[in-house]
């Protein structure tokens, strides 16, 4: 009977997991990230706002990808999060989503 509680708690869990809502932005920042410093200061700062995933600063686009949770944190918590390091950040509307866009005005 305990085997059959933890298995379908365990289950319980893992399905609680998988329900999160994780959405992706991508961030140009002033001033540009330009070396592995800036990179680090990003990462070191961003990573305890909650809610974020993952965060990628690519320093051949100068852009900074974050995957989060959206129920716990949005782009705009994002930007204050990168205010507080002295980093002014802007959303950049990804390549896919623009296609997206212009696809459907077609139909």
């Amino acid at each position: 009977m305990k085997k059959l509680f933890l298995l379908t708690f365990a289950l319980f869990l893992a399905a609680l997991v998988q329900a999160q809502d994780v959405k992706e932005v991508v961030f140009t920042t002033e001033p540009e990230i330009e070396c592995q410093n800036c990179v680090k200061k990003i990462k070191d700062n961003l990573r305890f706002e909650k809610g974020v995933k993952a965060i990628n600063p690519d320093l051949n686009t100068k852009l900074v990808t974050i995957q989060y949770d959206s129920e716990k944190t949005d782009p705009e918590k994002l930007i204050k999060a990168f205010a507080k390091i002295k980093y002014k950040a802007t959303v950049v509307v990804p390549k896919k989503e623009v296609e997206k866009k212009e696809n459907a005005k077609k139909e």
